[in-house]
């Protein structure tokens, strides 16, 4: 693992590294937020999933987070959305498929199948990665994430029930199987089955009986330009109703689907993790 920068903040330290991963077979950088007091005590952890063309960057530099993480004694960690580089044919050719577009699935589709294995990475390797170099506790992590990152956050917590306390989102694509951004991305990396589709899918996956740990937060701009073509979350709520999935949606007026919108409530996010975390 390589460092790529650390910098002092709010008493913590921000940094971000770089490493070869096998899973993916291309470089993957990473941001990781450590607080103050971390000293070699294992301390809880709050994953954040990014949405179409963002990298670690964004919500490291955008969100504020890294305050809130201070006050709760939380760890930070923010991967990248996709492979770089990988060299696959058209990979650069669209903003939603492809780089900076991984859906947080494993693709397998040629040519796909080889380097976008984004949910394996997440879920085993980085993870893997990030207990072995940093204070961080396994049996206390939650996972969070926007629009694209946020359908990560909740099927990965989803389908992984024991591995992740907490979870919410950001205005998640919450039905991409009845998207036009979720049948791009899981028809090119998954193939036309749809029922393949529906481990990917949050609100087919709760329908299915998939549950979380506890009750699940969703704050949702209902100035959001992407709410009723893209995000759905009512297809979710009703879901979740249907089958007893506790969930908090909450319709913030006048918000859109920026970090300006993530900046105003990222503190509540944190401290909702904070609590379960304990």
């Amino acid at each position: 693992m390589e460092t790529i920068s650390e910098n002092r903040c709010f008493g913590g330290v921000q940094g971000v590294y770089r490493h070869a991963s096998r899973e993916t077979g291309t470089d993957m950088r990473f941001a990781v937020y450590l607080p103050p007091g971390a000293d070699g005590s294992r301390l809880p952890v709050l994953w954040y999933l990014s949405g179409l063309t963002c990298t670690e960057e964004n919500f490291t530099v955008k969100a504020g987070a890294q305050r809130y993480a201070a006050e709760h004694g939380l760890v930070l960690v923010a991967p990248d959305t996709s492979p770089r580089g990988a060299g696959v044919a058209g990979e650069d050719d669209d903003y939603d498929f492809g780089t900076g577009a991984g859906f947080y699935v494993d693709a397998t589709e040629a040519p796909w199948s080889r380097n976008y294995r984004m949910y394996s990475y997440l879920t085993g390797e980085l993870r893997d990665l990030v207990a072995e170099h940093f204070p961080v506790d396994n049996e206390r992590q939650g996972i969070t994430g926007h629009s694209m990152g946020g359908h990560g956050a909740l099927t990965i917590a989803l389908k992984n029930p024991d591995a992740y306390r907490s979870v919410s989102a950001f205005a998640p694509i919450c039905a991409p199987s009845q998207c036009p951004w979720g049948e791009k991305a899981l028809g090119g990396y998954l193939g036309a089955d749809r029922d393949a589709w529906a481990a990917h899918d949050a609100t087919a996956l709760v329908a299915a009986g998939a549950r979380t740990a506890g009750t699940i937060l969703i704050d949702q701009g209902e100035a959001d330009s992407f709410l009723d073509r893209e995000l759905k979350p009512e297809l979710f709520a009703d879901a979740c109703r249907r089958s007893g999935q506790p969930l908090q949606l909450r319709m913030q007026n006048g918000y859109d689907h920026s970090y300006f919108f993530i900046a105003s409530f990222i503190g509540e996010h944190v401290a909702f993790h904070a609590a379960a975390l304990r």
